[in-house]
């Protein structure tokens, strides 16, 4: 029978590294495809920050946006260092500077990486000049800035469900965070290199 393997995987030649929930390789041939990964343990759970009181939008609004945020898992790629294991408190849903990469490994020396934006609402690094709607949008479509392509990395299938209301309320809550300056490095095309660390998250059948 097949295993099936998952990882969460990084490029040797950068600072992180590999989380494999279930694996099984074979080391018939002396050769193991993982040698050159490291594993890490991302950090998955942790509060979410207060948000800031609002003349724009309801109490109710912003409490029900912080727990959709904290029910979504949004901090454990969006604040920075969670992915491998070390999240950054000052930066809790501020952006990570370490990206994921979105396609395999063991076919892309050089994957596409889309690197977790800083979702507090600050105006020079942050989603301090998006529209509610283009929130509401990203939250439930996952499009990005400028097409209608869906972000490779984004698990908006999951959230395509949630009801305009709650991701209304997704939108209030960030928009109420304290802003926090943090840019985190450009999304790297596939083929490019990268300058800054990131993960591979993938799911792959061993033959």
């Amino acid at each position: 029978m097949k295993s099936i393997t998952r990882f969460v995987l990084s490029l040797a030649s950068l600072p992180v590294a590999l989380v494999m929930s279930s694996c099984e390789t074979s080391t018939s041939t002396g050769y193991n495809p993982l040698d050159d990964f490291e594993q890490l343990s991302p950090a998955t759970i942790f509060a979410s920050p207060e948000p800031l009181p609002s003349a724009s939008y309801s109490p109710e609004q912003l409490t029900r946006g912080r727990y959709m945020v904290g029910l979504l898992g949004c901090g454990s790629c969006h604040t920075d260092g969670a992915l491998v294991g070390d999240p950054n408190p000052s930066r809790l849903l501020a952006g990570s500077g370490t990206g994921i990469a979105y396609s395999s490994p063991f076919v892309d020396a050089n994957p596409g990486i889309v690197y977790p934006a800083n979702l507090t609402p600050d105006m020079e690094t942050g989603l301090g000049g998006w529209t509610m709607e283009r929130l509401v949008t990203m939250i439930r479509i996952g499009t990005t800035e400028h097409s209608t392509s869906s972000l490779p990395v984004m698990p908006w299938p999951a959230y395509s469900s949630i009801t305009y209301d709650d991701a209304l309320s997704i939108a209030a809550y960030l928009k109420s965070l304290p802003p926090v300056v943090h840019r985190v490095p450009s999304n790297v095309r596939r083929g490019e290199r990268a300058n800054a660390p990131f993960v591979h998250f993938g799911v792959y059948q061993s033959r």
